[in-house]
């Protein structure tokens, strides 16, 4: 089993002059639950090398015994400085693809074409996609075999309205993800903020927020079983 882990490229916090990125718990999470089960994981991100890592994700308040292994592993470390190229990658080579979250891939992620013609062509080929928190706005693009949005009719969440607001970016961010998903037919659903959802739904696997992480990644286990 291989699965393919996509990273945002973007590294600015809108107009704030603040930095952004991925958030740590939420690659550093998945990467071990599905490394420990024995699946192959590949880094990628539009640019390639080395995503830029959401500062605040790093903080001591955010640390989690995930993220403590992972800045303490050398070899996790060298295949973040590493990441492949999107465009580079196939979907015949992995079984499932997965995204984590942070700000960052609300500007790069969910254009990007080569991350749009991959999550279509999982789909297309009945693997797994999987996103977390702000992570599910990379499907905000992608159409099914009809031409519809993906999101359409399916059962999905991502960070909510009330997080966005409850840390104070409502206003910086480009779109809300609980709005646009809303607005593309998707049948949003979501818990008390901060607490762990994972939303299953056929090949779409979505998280609610840095929480859901872990979640997110044994439905993602499941799926590949």
């Amino acid at each position: 089993m291989n699965v393919l882990i996509v990273l945002t490229s973007h590294d600015q916090l809108g107009d704030t002059g603040k930095k952004t990125g991925f958030w740590l718990e939420e690659l550093a999470c998945p990467y071990y639950r599905l490394k420990d089960a024995g699946v192959s994981v590949t880094l990628a991100s539009p640019l390639g090398g080395q995503p830029p890592l959401d500062p605040k994700s790093h903080e001591s308040d955010f640390q989690t015994d995930d993220t403590r292994r992972f800045d303490a592993d050398e070899t996790a470390q060298n295949e973040l400085a590493n990441t492949a190229k999107l465009a580079a990658l196939n979907v015949e080579d992995f079984d499932a693809v997965f995204y984590p979250g942070g700000h960052g891939p609300l500007w790069d992620l969910h254009k990007d074409k080569s991350s749009i013609a991959l999550i279509e062509g999982f789909i297309a080929a009945g693997k797994p996609v999987a996103a977390v928190c702000h992570a599910p706005a990379v499907l905000l693009n992608a159409r099914d075999q009809n031409g519809d949005p993906l999101v359409k009719g399916k059962q999905v969440t991502a960070f909510s309205n009330a997080e966005e607001a409850a840390v104070e970016l409502t206003d910086v961010v480009p779109y809300l993800v609980e709005d646009q998903l809303k607005a593309l037919g998707g049948l949003y659903q979501k818990v008390e903020d901060w607490n762990s959802l994972a939303v299953v739904d056929g090949l779409i696997i979505t998280g609610q927020n840095p929480g859901s992480s872990a979640a997110v990644a044994d439905e993602l286990l499941k799926a590949l079983k």
